[in-house]
């Protein structure tokens, strides 16, 4: 579910000055997509995208001013729309009155900027494509080892916070312990962090919450991290077969993004931190090139034919 992001919080981000429709701040804003209404200035509304954001610039502007005083009202008349988020000035620049006027009967809020245009609509489109993407929350712990971004699922118990632990005392860094929250900030891209209230958090059963920057410092905690592996601990069955070679290549989808899943049997003597320390360095080889596993396969296969070939020659 996308988070719900108001005109407010974008004047609040980036410091701008609110001239007129204060009453408009309270409108959503729905889509990331901003919009320069060069077209709509010199009259053509065919097209008009009236749910984005509207920025004029110094081009719209000066091209407005040129216009006569019925055809500004006229194109402000249907500029102004109930749909239209907010319209944004940049560069500091002067307001026309029509714009003012019908902003202020309407309750939309006219807003400005001292920064360049295609500055501060970069900015903005970075600012609500993170608040607008689609997101959700998954129970685990998710980890940054080497630079991949490793979330641990499995059953309450199973050991992923105390797996999570052992990571950070070997000198990762630990992201976020029992809920996870992921965004998809673009396609088949998930970035995942801590609920602001759980955040550096972690919970050991038997010795209770602990902060893990206050312990291990600020260089064993990251805010946020790509999510490239998902690692699911499960209690070891005896009658299932597990994977051995490492040639199944399994995923699972996570809102709209398929992400490699690894499944690791939990028993008695096996030392899960380094099991995933190792999945996910193997899954760093094998986006280098690298697939061990593979190699096997193709070095057993040439040396079964070469078996074959000799018993012929004896035959």
């Amino acid at each position: 579910m996308a988070k719900n992001v108001k005109v407010a919080d974008l004047v609040k981000q980036f410091h701008m000055e609110v001239v007129c429709g204060e009453e408009g701040l309270k409108r959503p804003i729905t889509v990331a997509d901003l919009y320069r209404p060069g077209l709509e200035m010199a009259g053509y509304f065919n097209y008009f995208p009236q749910e984005r954001l509207q920025i004029l610039g110094k081009t719209e502007l000066t091209f407005f001013a040129t216009l006569s005083e019925e055809a500004r009202r006229d194109r402000m008349d249907r500029f102004c729309t109930e749909e239209t988020p907010c319209i944004l000035i940049t560069r500091g620049m002067d307001i026309p009155e029509e714009l003012l006027t019908i902003a202020s009967e309407r309750q939309m809020a006219v807003i400005r900027s001292k920064m360049p245009t295609t500055t501060l609509a970069s900015q903005i489109t970075d600012f609500l494509e993170n608040k607008l993407a689609p997101s959700t929350t998954i129970h685990g712990v998710l980890v940054d080892i080497y630079g991949i971004g490793i979330l641990i699922s499995g059953s309450s118990g199973i050991g992923k916070s105390e797996t999570a632990l052992e990571l950070v005392k070997r000198g990762h860094r630990l992201i976020a312990d029992d809920a996870v929250e992921i965004r998809q900030t673009a396609q088949n891209v998930l970035v995942g962090n801590a609920p602001e209230l759980i955040k550096h958090l972690l919970e050991i059963r038997g010795v209770g919450i602990i902060n893990v920057m206050t312990l291990f410092g600020a260089g064993a905690i990251r805010n946020s991290t790509k999510i490239s592996v998902v690692i699911n601990l499960e209690i070891w069955q005896q009658d299932k077969q597990y994977d051995r070679l490492g040639l199944d290549e399994e995923t699972t989808k996570i809102i709209d993004t398929d992400v490699t899943l690894v499944t690791i049997p939990v028993r008695p003597g096996r030392n899960l931190a380094v099991i995933v320390e190792v999945a996910a360095m193997n899954y760093r080889l094998k986006h280098m090139g690298y697939n061990a596993a593979q190699q096997f396969t193709n070095k057993l296969t040439a040396t079964l034919s070469g078996d074959m070939d000799e018993n012929e020659d004896y035959d």
